[in-house]
């Protein structure tokens, strides 16, 4: 009886999908804010760095590129997530309300860990930079700075990757 009434509704026929689609930018969109806020960070360091010498713009390139993976790994979220609701499949799915908060919480752990740990990693980056301009040869230390935020956005990225897969259709 409740799905009947549920069903009748604009937002029970469309909330479920709403709220997966919801999901699914949230990841994509808040993973790509912290990309460019971290990326953004790392740039204004390099640029300082390059006024003084242009000779160091391959190690201060990766160096900013780095806090940007973040926003791809929120975008292979987004695009595994509408694949597995369906909706490359030429039509609208049909998601129940439970359906689209699975969807929802699924896509959290890579909306939120995208989003801060880019961040800090932008931070980590532009210091790195710093250690770039006073050590050269001590620059590898950095990336081993780096690489350490890194490790939580992979976790983010995993848990919703699995999450998304343990959905049932």
């Amino acid at each position: 009886m409740f799905e009947l009434q549920q069903s009748a509704t604009f937002f029970g026929s469309w909330g479920g999908l709403a709220l997966a689609l919801l999901g699914a930018g949230l990841a994509a969109v808040l993973s790509g804010i912290g990309s460019a806020k971290g990326t953004g960070m790392a740039g204004e360091a390099g640029a300082g760095l390059l006024c003084q010498d242009p000779g160091k713009f391959g190690k201060v390139m990766i160096l900013q590129v780095i806090p940007g993976t973040q926003g791809l790994y929120g975008l292979v979220v987004w695009f595994f997530a509408i694949f597995r609701m369906g909706l490359l499949s030429g039509s609208l799915p049909e998601l129940t309300i439970a359906q689209g908060f699975q969807y929802l919480a699924a896509c959290l752990p890579m909306a939120l860990g995208g989003l801060f740990s880019a961040i800090a990693q932008g931070r980590v980056a532009a210091a790195s930079i710093n250690i770039l301009a006073k050590k050269p040869d001590d620059w590898s230390k950095g990336m081993v700075l780096c690489i350490t935020v890194e490790f939580y956005a992979i976790l983010s990225l995993l848990a919703s990757m699995l999450m998304i897969i343990n959905i049932s259709a």
